[in-house]
């Protein structure tokens, strides 16, 4: 085996070794808690986050380096679970993006600058047929045909999409073809097969997998991947790919995969001030529902339109009743709910505060789990990042190259 294997091996068993011994801390539903469940275990880390108001708690969450600082006198290892998931933007090799106005048509500012990123963070030789993977309208596709003057067939479930995409493509001669269809059905693979480079940028989980799997089997010269939504699964539980991963005693649920993907870098204020109300509401009518006797755990309650937070926390309530087919007492203090509610809200905040420290390491094992299971099966593979945080935090790069 190749040293990064070995590289990435050795750090993938320091990163499970951590989210095992910290288990507690960050497996878990918050909003099933009345109270932080680790007093007994970590009672100077609960007195502190007690001191700390939804302010403070925002702004550690925004900055795990800060936070990890801060919390090592009660989680010695914090620095270190840091230390273990730090990655270099991939600047090697990077080739000049020169891209008429026109192929920015349509595509939102953000996601073009993700995808001009992404482009210039495979490396600049690659030649030959290209595959574009769960392609949507073929963005990054277009871009890839565009500056490296490649064939693309770019994949899509939707035809709708797969049709604007190729109307755009023939309109601007860009030598790409869609092709409408299923990326778990056996014909993708052949499309695999037929290529020598495949890309797939925010692909979701099993998605992304699949397309890991085929290349495997169908043994392209290279592939790029930027994992998204790991917990888009058909299993309850992950099945690990690599023979690594494995031999780990985690078992992680699709609500353990979640975690990853609560960092956000896009909300405003008013964004978050509109959470603050609607979890508060939730949580408060999750108070309401214990105390008539309806259930003892958290009972979720079907997405709503915003504009019901406006009418207030009782007419919430009786929405959700409503919803659940619960029926609330005329005498109800609906003040005394809503303050447990926003008490409750504190206390998620406080739990999601200390599971930021292993937000990145849990993506780190998954990562590391497809690379190693690439490894493992010829490739040469590198773990980078492709832009920076800011831009988005779902920028992780695995890059293969088949050895030989």
């Amino acid at each position: 085996m190749s040293q990064s294997f070995l590289v990435q091996k050795e750090r993938f068993l320091q990163i499970d070794a951590l989210l095992q011994r910290h288990v507690s801390l960050w497996q878990g539903m918050p909003f099933d808690c009345l109270d932080l469940p680790w007093r007994a275990s970590h009672p100077e880390l609960c007195q502190w986050l007690d001191l700390l108001c939804l302010k403070e708690l925002q702004a550690y969450k925004e900055s795990p380096e800060r936070l990890a600082e801060t919390v090592k006198a009660w989680l010695p290892e914090a620095a270190q679970l840091v230390s273990l998931c730090g990655t270099e933007v991939e600047t090697q090799n990077r080739p000049e993006i020169h891209c008429d106005s026109h192929i920015a048509t349509g595509i939102p500012g953000r996601k073009w600058s993700q995808i001009t990123a992404f482009n210039s963070a495979i490396p600049l030789s690659n030649k030959g047929a290209w595959l574009e993977w769960c392609a949507g309208k073929g963005y990054l596709g277009r871009v890839i045909s565009a500056t490296r003057q490649v064939g693309v067939t770019s994949l899509e479930w939707q035809e709708a999409l797969c049709q604007d995409g190729q109307a755009y493509a023939n309109q601007h001669q860009l030598p790409m073809h869609f092709v409408h269809g299923d990326a778990f059905s056996p014909e993708s693979e052949l499309l695999v097969s037929h290529c020598d480079h495949a890309v797939a940028l925010h692909a979701c989980g099993d998605l992304h997998v699949t397309l890991l799997r085929h290349s495997v089997k169908a043994k392209p010269q290279s592939l790029s991947v930027s994992p998204c939504c790991y917990h888009l699964i058909n299993e309850v539980y992950y099945q690990p790919l690599s023979i690594v991963a494995t031999g780990s005693l985690l078992s992680l649920s699709r609500h353990d995969l979640k975690l990853p993907l609560q960092e956000t870098v896009t909300a405003g204020k008013t964004v978050r001030n509109k959470r603050i109300v609607e979890v508060s509401f939730r949580l408060g009518f999750d108070s309401l529902q214990r105390a008539l006797g309806h259930s003892d755990s958290y009972l979720p309650v079907p997405n709503i339109q915003k504009s019901l937070l406006n009418e207030g926390f009782e007419a919430f309530c009786r929405w959700a009743a409503d919803k659940k087919g619960i029926s609330i007492p005329d005498n109800t203090d609906f003040a005394a709910f809503l303050s447990q509610g926003e008490q409750r809200f504190s206390t998620v905040e406080k739990m999601e505060t200390i599971r930021t420290l292993f937000r990145r390491p849990l993506e780190m094992w998954l990562v590391l789990d497809r690379a190693l299971f690439l490894s493992e099966n010829g490739f040469d593979v590198d773990v980078t990042t492709f832009c920076a945080r800011e831009l988005t935090p779902r920028n992780l790069l695995i890059q293969a190259t088949r050895k030989g």
